[in-house]
């Protein structure tokens, strides 16, 4: 399976970097995953709406940039689908066994994605209700990505 992470802005913190390697890392035996950072705009809080709507247009055309005709995209999004991660693993079970193997999930910037990105999704998911810091979702995602491979492969560390 080949997994792309479309995420908005880069790591900064030292600590999410070494998360984020640790989970590529383990991800090796299973799947070909890779990260791949779009540049974020310089939104200021005092932007109009349609200054933000711009920028995530800007944004949402490097995200679809990466995007292949035959990847199966997730955008993750707050008004996404909950899952459990055994749901999530059965999802992905599911895809390898049809044939889709070229997947792309997509965690837009701060405010998130544009319409144009949500209209090329083929299935939105969410974590939470809960507003989380795009970074620190990019963790989460790749976490659940290992979680769900293990789970495939009835592995011990799903607990």
């Amino acid at each position: 399976m080949n997994i792309k992470i479309i995420c908005v802005g880069k790591l900064k913190e030292k600590y999410l970097k070494m998360a984020q390697d640790e989970y590529l890392k383990r991800l090796g035996p299973y799947a070909k995953v890779e990260v791949i950072e779009i540049k974020d705009e310089d939104i200021k809080e005092n932007f109009s709406e349609s200054e933000v709507e711009l920028a995530k247009e800007k944004e949402g055309a490097g995200i679809l940039s990466k995007i292949k005709d035959r990847d199966l995209v997730f955008t993750l999004e707050i008004e996404g689908k909950q899952r459990s991660s055994e749901e999530f693993a059965s999802e992905i079970e599911d895809m390898m066994v049809h044939g889709n193997s070229d997947v792309a999930f997509v965690i837009g910037g701060s405010c998130g994605i544009s319409k144009e990105v949500m209209a090329r999704s083929d299935r939105k998911i969410s974590f939470s209700k809960m507003t989380f810091p795009h970074q620190i979702i990019r963790i989460n995602l790749l976490e659940q990505i290992y979680r769900a491979f293990k789970i495939i492969k009835n592995e011990p560390y799903h607990k």
